[in-house]
């Protein structure tokens, strides 16, 4: 940044005052050394005001100041990082996400980082979150969970457009989607949001969807029975034998073969899965892997489970049909979970050993 030209009075007292610092630093010298020589390693630059006026930046190596003329400010040219706090945003369906970000950034410019804006850090920040804000109320929820990559390119560079006036580049921003607070207003839950308790119902009743699709039934009569009282067909059947048995069976059918220490010492968790039938009533199973091969079986466990899961009857049979989104029926209440979000998440452990 150029300075403005002066006139010559001006030069004149800056030049006479410029001379009488440098008489003043050799008549003390060696003394005014250890104060007017300062060590600016490669990673820096210093820039100097002399009498007000900037200079060109100095360094690496030694630099000399005149005493009682100069000021300095040393300049970090190396990267850093900041983030930005999670926070509230709407989407454009309607959706309350809380979003964060991370961005690596770096000086190009000593003399317009320092010209331009006082507190660089927070002036890239303020700018980082506007532009995450704008563009994420652009967006539905389903593009920005599928996208973040590309919606953090596109953030790069409108920081960059801001911050490059400043003799600042962004080189990295990564966006964090941390939460899903309020499902959009006109689609509760995206296609791609299959929680990990859908997974698991799948994965339990396995038997029982293969029947409703026309599949053949396998072998033992547990699964025989499950068929026939399920199966359209066969009208005499019909709402009278629908109770709690088929959901016990298929649990504990899926479950029984696949427990082991090995998935125990993985887990380490105990679920309790509580079904409301349509009488009122409440149907409990239990999944135990804390001790031994791990226990699976109908009814309580003997210790506090880590995770609660509870729904309807008729939830679950929705669930399992893909007539109802996972979030739609967590975000509604229809689908509630009690107790360790973490131990939860560890049902992907029992999903893979399913498999």
């Amino acid at each position: 940044m150029p300075d403005v030209p002066q006139s010559w009075p001006s030069c004149l007292c800056h030049g006479l005052i410029s001379f009488l610092g440098f008489l003043l630093l050799l008549v003390t010298f060696p003394i005014s050394g250890w104060f007017a020589l300062k060590i600016v390693p490669t990673y820096e630059r210093m820039i100097v005001f002399r009498l007000g006026r900037i200079r060109t930046p100095q360094g690496p190596g030694m630099v000399l100041l005149l005493p009682f003329i100069d000021s300095f400010q040393r300049v970090d040219l190396r990267t850093r990082a900041f983030n930005v706090p999670p926070c509230k945003l709407a989407s454009k369906d309607g959706a309350v996400l809380s979003v964060g970000a991370d961005v690596q950034f770096r000086i190009w410019d000593p003399v317009l980082s320092v010209m331009t804006v006082k507190d660089l850090n927070t002036a890239t920040r303020m700018t980082a979150q506007n532009a995450m804000t704008k563009a994420l109320l652009k967006r539905p929820l389903r593009e920005i969970q599928m996208e973040k990559l590309k919606i953090s390119d596109q953030l790069l560079l409108e920081i960059n457009d801001v911050t490059r006036a400043w003799g600042l580049e962004v080189d990295r921003v990564e966006l964090a989607v941390e939460a899903v607070l309020q499902p959009p207003q006109d689609s509760p839950a995206g296609p791609n949001l299959d929680s990990t308790l859908q997974q698991l119902a799948l994965h339990f009743l396995g038997g029982s969807m293969n029947s409703m699709a026309g599949g053949a039934p396998s072998p033992g009569p547990d699964t025989v029975e499950m068929v026939s009282e399920v199966e359209p067909p066969a009208p005499q059947v019909g709402a009278r034998s629908s109770p709690k048995q088929p959901l016990a069976e298929g649990l504990l059918t899926a479950l029984q073969p696949f427990l082991s220490e090995a998935l125990v010492s993985q887990v380490g968790a105990c679920y309790q899965f509580n079904v409301v039938l349509p009488s009122g009533t409440q149907s409990a199973y239990f999944l135990d892997l804390t001790t031994g091969r791990g226990r699976v079986g109908h009814g309580v466990p003997d210790g506090i489970p880590d995770v609660v899961v509870e729904m309807a009857e008729a939830d679950l049979r929705a669930l399992l049909c893909r007539e109802l989104r996972p979030l739609g029926a967590y975000m509604s209440g229809r689908l509630k979970v009690k107790g360790d979000l973490a131990m939860a998440m560890k049902l992907e452990a029992v999903l893979r050993a399913l498999k």
